[in-house]
């Protein structure tokens, strides 16, 4: 294959994944944390400026919105949020026809990687985030690490994990999620 055709291949998936990205965060699910950019259509042009803008879904998972106050957001996906923001509206007769559209803010979401990897904290979430690729984003294991005890927590589940049995199955390398939690351990020997 010419490097030309290599260059083509490679351009045409990295578009792929840009197209396809927007659609994955779509599907997920709202949490304490999370800030979106509400876009409200429907309505009169006064009113579009005074609801439209970024919000932080808070730590009871509600969204702090004009005119109707308090709307729970968390747990449910960007579909569903818009859909109870709209009822909302609605039920409490602000507006006959609003149309809202949410947009998750991906910069707002992270994996926390923690304990012996050379450059501990927070690794931005993309879609393909893998356990062994957050650890490399994390600058990979330091000199310490013991690799065979890798401590992941994903929705307050604790699951222990051996990257070493990972390198020789990469089936065996679990995706990640916004919000877990990587410790490497640091080798006691």
């Amino acid at each position: 294959m010419t490097l030309a055709a290599l260059m083509k291949s490679f351009f045409l998936s990295l578009l792929f994944i840009l197209a396809l990205t927007p659609a994955l965060f779509a599907q997920a699910t709202l949490r304490s944390g999370d800030t979106i950019e509400i876009r409200l259509a429907g309505v009169p042009t006064d009113e579009i400026q005074a609801v439209s803008a970024q919000y932080t879904v808070d730590d009871a998972g509600m969204l702090n919105l004009p005119y109707i106050n308090n709307v729970k957001v968390s747990g449910l996906q960007p579909n569903q949020a818009q859909a109870a923001i709209e009822q909302k509206f609605k039920a409490d007769q602000i507006y006959t026809h609003p149309t809202v559209t949410i947009i998750i803010q991906t910069t707002s979401r992270f994996v926390n990687v923690g304990g012996s990897v050379r450059a501990p904290g927070r690794v931005p979430y993309t879609p393909d985030l893998t356990l062994m690729s957050t650890i490399n984003a994390a600058g990979g294991f330091n000199d310490f690490a013991d690799q065979s005890r890798i401590r992941y927590v994903h929705e307050s589940k604790v699951q222990v994990i051996n990257a070493k049995k990972i390198r020789k199955d990469p089936a065996l390398d679990i995706k990640v999620y916004p919000g877990d939690q990587l410790e490497v351990p640091q080798s006691i020997w």
